[in-house]
């Protein structure tokens, strides 16, 4: 679902469920001269909140450092990229019918 939403808006899938060290980043999409890491996060009840709120702090921390190794590994994927964000794209499996949201550069930078 989140990567369908994510077509949809223009992107184009980089790469998907990518293993970087120890941590995988979910989706990696370009549009344009955008470069976006975006974790996913999906719930079926809300008895533990949104699922955006179930990127924590510690959860930032990671996905940073994570894109930080793939981008080092991977000079050339820089080529145009003007901007690099970290986005979070939440299916709410709660909501009928199911919610995608696409919250861009949802967080900079944790610390």
């Amino acid at each position: 679902m989140a990567v369908r939403h994510l077509e949809r808006q223009g992107y184009r899938v980089v790469a998907r469920n990518q293993r970087v060290g120890r941590g995988e980043l979910d989706i990696i999409v370009r549009r344009g001269p955008v470069l976006a890491f975006v974790e996913v996060k999906a719930r079926r009840t809300r008895g533990c909140g949104v699922p955006e709120e179930a990127v924590t702090v510690r959860k930032q921390r990671q996905i940073v450092r994570l894109a930080q190794l793939w981008m080092a590994a991977r000079p050339g994927a820089l080529d145009g990229v003007e901007e690099v964000r970290l986005d979070v794209v939440a299916v709410d499996l709660a909501a009928s019918p199911a919610a995608v949201r696409h919250l861009p550069a949802a967080f900079v930078q944790a610390r």
